[in-house]
Parts: C-alpha cells; sequence; structure tokens
C-alpha cells in the first residue's frame, strides 16, 4: 500500500479518492488557526456554490416548439469543426434531446422534465451538451414567450442574448449562429440544409 503525504502527514491511499481528499482536508484544517480555518471552508463553500451556479438557465415554463425537430449542428472553436444531428422530440410531459455524430453513434441523450435534465440512457455526462441544449431551447423559444421565460433576455431584429451566457444571430427561424463567450461556437440549421 503506498503512502501520500499531505502536508507532513502521511495518508493511506486506499483506491478511493473521495477518501483521500477528505483525509487530506481533515490534516489541513487541524492545523489552520480558527480564523483561517473559517476562512479556508469558506473558500471551500464558493468552489462548491459557484459550480452550482454555473449551471445553464432554463425557461421557466416549457416554450412552445415545432416538435419533433431534426436540427445539424455545426461546432466550431480554433481549427476545429465538429458536426452532429440533434433530434428534438416530445416524449411524455417532457422533451428529449437526442445527439449523434454523422455516423449515428450517441453522444448526448438528455430529457428535460418539470425543468430539470435527466439522463437518458447510459452515456456519461456531458456537461458541454447539456449547456449546448439550454441555449438551442432559448434560441428556439418563439418570440412571443421569450420574456416571459427568460426575463433577463434581450431582443432585436434577427439577434437576441441572455448576457452574459449566449448570443443567437438568426438568418431564418430554423437557421442561425449561437455563440458563447469563450466558445465554442455554433451553425444550427435544419437537417438537409446546407450551411454557409
Amino acid at each position: 500500500m503506498r503512502h501520500i503525504t499531505c502536508r507532513s502527514e502521511p495518508a493511506r491511499d486506499s483506491g478511493r479518492s473521495t477518501n483521500m481528499f477528505f483525509e487530506c482536508a481533515t490534516v489541513i484544517a487541524s492545523r489552520l488557526t480558527p480564523t483561517r480555518f473559517v476562512v479556508w471552508l469558506m473558500l471551500v463553500m464558493f468552489a462548491l456554490l459557484s459550480g452550482c451556479a454555473s449551471q445553464a438557465p432554463l425557461p421557466a415554463s416549457n416554450p412552445t416548439l415545432p416538435l419533433p425537430l431534426q436540427l445539424h449542428i455545426e461546432r466550431q472553436q480554433a481549427d476545429q469543426r465538429q458536426d452532429w444531428l440533434l433530434v428534438i422530440q416530445r416524449e411524455g410531459p417532457g422533451i428529449r434531446w437526442s445527439m449523434m455524430d454523422p455516423l449515428g453513434i450517441p453522444q448526448a441523450r438528455q430529457r428535460l422534465i418539470d425543468g430539470r435534465w435527466q439522463a437518458d440512457g447510459l452515456l456519461p455526462p456531458n456537461p458541454e451538451a447539456r449547456e449546448l441544449f439550454a441555449a438551442l431551447l432559448f434560441a428556439l423559444t418563439p418570440s412571443g414567450e421569450l420574456l416571459r421565460n427568460y426575463p433577463a433576455a434581450q431582443q432585436q431584429a434577427g439577434q437576441r442574448s441572455l448576457p452574459p451566457r449566449w448570443a443567437i444571430r438568426y438568418a431564418q427561424p430554423l437557421s442561425f449562429e449561437l455563440n458563447l463567450p469563450q466558445g465554442p461556437h455554433y451553425r444550427v440549421s435544419p437537417l438537409g440544409e446546407s450551411t454557409p
């Protein structure tokens, strides 16, 4: 059994990194003065809360979408380009999102039920796909329902945004560019329609 050192005290690596994390955190916390411990604890809590706060916003209620939809998604970041097929369909009380590569290999599957994402199938979590699905839901929301579902949304002719998260520029209602501040950038069009 190998030993891992947390500062100057050894902690046993039993193969469970979670236990090791808590052992190391306990050793570090025990060496802090009460004031430093409170500051350290606040930093840990802030890190945990900021992870929760970064979840993509969802509408107040499901918008009226022309489902089912089949969309071509072109993802661009730096000099790399990927193409995906996205199928959005109503399923019971929710909306099912299924994304595949051009060979039909599933990339992400989620169901949106009662304002919450749920995994659909055995695919591993895909935070980028969940962010994309939430952004597409925002982009596809009809104009008349936008402010009711996203009070912070801004809309002008041919454009809409939800600062600081998403910016959309429309060519047509189902053909648009979706930009995230740090990327990636997406081009969305109905399946079978070529992108410029």
